[in-house]
C-alpha cells in the first residue's frame, strides 16, 4: 500500500534568516486576524476548537462563520499541491516564486481594503495565504519546522536545549539557536502585528507583505548564486533545483 505524502514546490531547506522573517509573518498574521477578527489565520486548531464550542452552545451562525476560513485554509494546501505536481512543474518553471508571489499579492490586496470591511473579506484571503506559506515553507537548514505556529517549534528549542546541556551534543546545540531564533521571530512578530492592527486596522498586513518581498528577493538571490556555481562546476553531482 502506498503511503499519502504531502509533496513540496521547495526544493532547499530555508536558511535561518529566512526562516526568522517568514515565522515572523506568520506571527504577525495571526496577531493581526486576532485582533481585528478573533480569527486565527494559521493556528485552525483554534478555529476549530471555538467551532466546536460555538456548536455546543448552539451557536449556529457563529460556529459557521468559523468553517470558512479552515476551508480557505484547505483550499490553500490543494494549491500549493497543484503546483507541486509534475505536470504542472513542467509548465511553471518557478513554482516557488509563483506561490510566495501569489502570497505577497493577496496581503496586498487585503491590505487596501477599508476599514469596516466585512470579517470574511479579510480573515479568507489571510487564511488562504498562510496556508501557502505553510505548504511551500518545511524544512529549516536541516529539519522540519513549522513557518506559522510556535508550538512544534517550541517544543524542538526546549529539546534541542536539554539534550545540549545533558549530552554536550554540539549539533543540538545548533538545533536549539535555530529553533530557539524562529520561536522568538514568532512571538516578535505577534506583538508588531497586533500593535499595527490596533493602530493602522486593515492596512496593517501591508507590513507582512513587505516582509515576504524582501524574502523572495533574498530566495532569488540565493538561487541565481547557486545557479552560477553549478555553471562554474557542471559536473557536480547532486545540482539542487532552481527555487
Amino acid at each position: 500500500m502506498n503511503s499519502c505524502q504531502v509533496t513540496s514546490i521547495r526544493t532547499r531547506s530555508e536558511t535561518l534568516a529566512v526562516g526568522v522573517l517568514l515565522t515572523a509573518v506568520g506571527g504577525f498574521l495571526d496577531a493581526y486576524t486576532f485582533v481585528g477578527h478573533a480569527v486565527f489565520a494559521n493556528a485552525q486548531t483554534g478555529n476549530i476548537v471555538v467551532f466546536g464550542v460555538e456548536t455546543a452552545s448552539r451557536h449556529w451562525h457563529a460556529a459557521l462563520l468559523r468553517l470558512i476560513p479552515i476551508a480557505a485554509f484547505m483550499v490553500g494546501v490543494v494549491a500549493t499541491e497543484t503546483l507541486a505536481r509534475p505536470s504542472v512543474r513542467r509548465q511553471v518553471r518557478r513554482p516557488l516564486r509563483v506561490a510566495l508571489g501569489a502570497e505577497i499579492v493577496i496581503l496586498a490586496a487585503v491590505a487596501s481594503l477599508p476599514d469596516g470591511a466585512p470579517a470574511l473579506l479579510v480573515t479568507v484571503p489571510v487564511a488562504f495565504a498562510a496556508s501557502i506559506q505553510w505548504s511551500t515553507f518545511r524544512m529549516l537548514v536541516d529539519a522540519p519546522y513549522s513557518t506559522l505556529l510556535a508550538t512544534g517549534n517550541l517544543r524542538t528549542a526546549t529539546a534541542a536545549t536539554y539534550q545540549w546541556i545533558v549530552d554536550h551534543d554540539p549539533s543540538a546545540r545548533r538545533h536549539a539557536g535555530n529553533f530557539g531564533a524562529v520561536v522568538v521571530a514568532f512571538v516578535a512578530g505577534a506583538i508588531i502585528g497586533a500593535i499595527c492592527t490596533n493602530n493602522l486596522g486593515p492596512p496593517a498586513v501591508a507590513i507582512a507583505a513587505g516582509v515576504l518581498l524582501i524574502t523572495l528577493v533574498a530566495l532569488i538571490y540565493e538561487t541565481r548564486q547557486l545557479e552560477r556555481r553549478a555553471a562554474n562546476a557542471p559536473v557536480e553531482a547532486g545540482a539542487e533545483e532552481p527555487a
